[in-house]
């Protein structure tokens, strides 16, 4: 995606979150991710938790726009030019998101903060490769939607 074509979505301010939009989530579940990747009494982090909370933070910040995705879209190059290299063949977007996803969720990683950057680059290469991929992108971005009517 490239990030001027990203439309910023702004939701609606409610009576319980007030006006949140999804530059405030994407602030929200990186503190929170970096809470835990710091270390932090209330945010506990394994492998797992850290892969999700990093895909939520990716597909926040890719859906945000502005600094937000030009952060996420940085994280992402990264492993994404490592496997679509020519090593591998053309394995297109859906082999990138899932070789990202199998070496994050796979490995024992001693270091929490490789899922954590695994997570959020898979959370942008989710929307860019479409297809299954893309289901859990779209849902995440509905329950963002919802969120807003609260």
């Amino acid at each position: 995606m490239n990030p001027e074509t990203i439309d910023t979505v702004v939701i609606a301010a409610g009576p319980v979150f007030g006006s949140l939009g999804t530059s405030g989530l994407a602030l929200g579940t990186g503190i929170t991710l970096l809470a835990g990747l710091r270390g932090s009494d209330r945010v506990k982090l394994d492998r797992d938790k850290a892969g999700a909370l990093g895909i939520g933070f990716g597909t926040l910040g890719s859906a945000a726009g502005d600094m937000w995705a030009s952060l996420t879209q940085g994280i992402a190059a990264v492993p994404t030019s490592l496997v679509q290299g020519d090593a591998f063949g053309n394995i297109g977007m859906g082999g990138v998101a899932l070789a990202i996803t199998a070496t994050t969720f796979l490995f024992k990683w001693k270091r929490l903060l490789w899922p954590a950057l695994l997570g959020i680059s898979a959370g942008v290469i989710y929307g860019q490769a479409g297809g299954i991929w893309a289901i859990g992108h779209n849902l995440v971005l509905k329950v963002v939607d919802s969120v807003g009517a609260l």
